[in-house]
């Protein structure tokens, strides 16, 4: 049976792997394992070692602690992610072109979607 925090970071590693464009296949030949085991991660059917975690934070460019963001001891972390806003395709679409954009541009274009989701 799958623990919540094993789901949650296994979303964690799919979400920004999938944010970066990087493949199964490519994550799994930087930290020197099978693509299959990236899927068992992803899926949270198997539990990723502290040692792994720290190679996939470095393959993806991220904190360790980037794969715990949004886990609340109070909650259950399952229900959290029912609203998850990176469960969205095409939100994950979004964030990669935004992410695209030289940063310059990026600060205008963040600026410009505040104004207007105020004015909203």
């Amino acid at each position: 049976m799958k623990h919540p925090v094993d789901a949650h970071v296994g979303k964690r590693i799919r979400h920004r792997r999938w944010m970066v464009g990087m493949t199964q296949q490519q994550l799994a030949d930087k930290v020197g394992i099978k693509f299959q085991q990236i899927q068992k991660y992803e899926t949270g059917m198997n539990r990723v070692s502290a040692s792994r975690l720290w190679d996939i934070s470095d393959a993806l460019g991220v904190q360790i602690s980037f794969f715990f963001e949004g886990l609340d001891p109070a909650t259950h972390p399952a229900e959290e992610l029912e609203g998850d806003i990176l469960a969205d395709k095409e939100a994950l679409q979004l964030l990669r072109s935004y992410y695209a954009i030289p940063e310059a541009q990026r600060r205008r274009l963040f600026e410009l979607a505040r104004v207007l989701s105020d004015v909203a």
